[in-house]
């Protein structure tokens, strides 16, 4: 399975802006793109013009990094949601927030979506009291999402719980911290899903 394995760091300041790809680390003064501004590479202090292509580009490749996916997985989510009724832009990031990977992260029991994805392929995870290992699997409204009874004891999630606690939990989900188990109560509005992308120009690029 295809898998971005460089740096992490360099994708935000790639982009121009946090992508939250190391948890913590990016909330700190050791954030790469709080002391680098700029691009990475050679040329990356030199600003020229962006085309409009550019712009969205730009906007589609932040929202893949973000949810650490790969260019066909997004495009398929796209025409899936380019063939539902209603805003496009605002489907296709509800589809994204339904990844099983991402409803880990969201439910705090994983850092940031790169070690949620982790935690699912290594069988961590129930979904309806049923094993799933796909941090691609969709989730609806209504499914549970739980921690194994062999896997509550890792630091990685206890640990993890904790800060998200602090954070605070997504209104669209419900959270049993004593359990280690959560539960998808309606699908998130597009105010509800915090991430720095203009999706409408998303939809303008694959749209041409």
């Amino acid at each position: 399975m295809a898998r971005y394995t460089g740096a992490l760091c360099r994708l935000c300041r790639r982009e121009g802006d946090k992508l939250n790809l190391k948890g913590n680390r990016c909330n700190t003064e050791k954030c790469s793109i709080e002391r680098r501004k700029y691009a990475p590479g050679q040329h990356g202090q030199n600003k020229g013009k962006i085309s409009d292509y550019g712009t969205q580009l730009r906007e589609k490749q932040k929202a893949r990094r973000i949810y650490g996916i790969m260019e066909r997985q997004f495009r398929n989510y796209f025409e899936k949601a380019s063939s539902m009724k209603g805003v496009t832009g605002e489907i296709l990031l509800q589809f994204l927030e339904r990844r099983l990977d991402n409803i880990v992260y969201r439910m705090g029991f994983a850092i940031n979506r790169r070690e949620a994805r982790q935690l699912v392929r290594h069988g961590h995870f129930n979904v309806n009291d049923k094993r799933v290992s796909i941090p691609s699997f969709l989730i609806k409204i209504g499914d549970v999402v739980e921690v194994r009874d062999e896997s509550k004891s890792l630091s990685t999630i206890t640990e993890s719980i904790q800060i998200a606690e602090h954070k605070g939990f997504p209104e669209w989900i419900e959270i049993q911290k004593e359990t280690l188990k959560g539960k998808v109560m309606r699908i998130p509005s597009r105010e509800e899903i915090n991430i720095p992308v203009q999706e409408q120009l998303i939809v303008e690029l694959y749209s041409k």
